[in-house]
């Protein structure tokens, strides 16, 4: 599985952007894909996810403010999208597209996209 993530940018507080991930190799067996974010000097914390079945979760500080989608172009692609509206500057920080499958090997990350939300 590989993931191209695009997307980020410099916005400024209360503002929008949207993140993408591609998809690509077996994306079959894809059982969840989703977001993640990496502050400076903080660990890696959940964004949103979305299984293969449609269960969506977010972090209690994205909610209402963050969409997660996918759309299924064919058995050898996917792309997963982040929609993040009323930006704050605490979102800054580098989000990276994750897939997850119960085959090993389990976890796939994307190379990651800067948000920057600063006036």
């Amino acid at each position: 599985v590989q993931l191209q993530a695009s997307g980020g940018g410099l916005v400024q507080p209360g503002g929008s952007l949207r993140l993408s991930c591609a998809a690509s190799g077996s994306i079959f067996s894809i059982n969840l894909m989703g977001w993640y974010r990496q502050a400076p000097g903080k660990q890696r914390e959940l964004v949103a996810t979305i299984t293969s079945g449609g269960n969506i979760n977010y972090a209690e500080d994205v909610k209402g403010r963050f969409t997660i989608s996918t759309i299924s172009r064919d058995n050898a692609k996917n792309t997963v999208y982040l929609q993040m509206n009323t930006l704050k500057p605490e979102d800054t920080a580098v989000y990276y597209c994750n897939a997850y499958r119960y085959v090993y090997p389990n976890n796939f990350w994307g190379q990651g996209t800067q948000v920057t939300v600063s006036s």
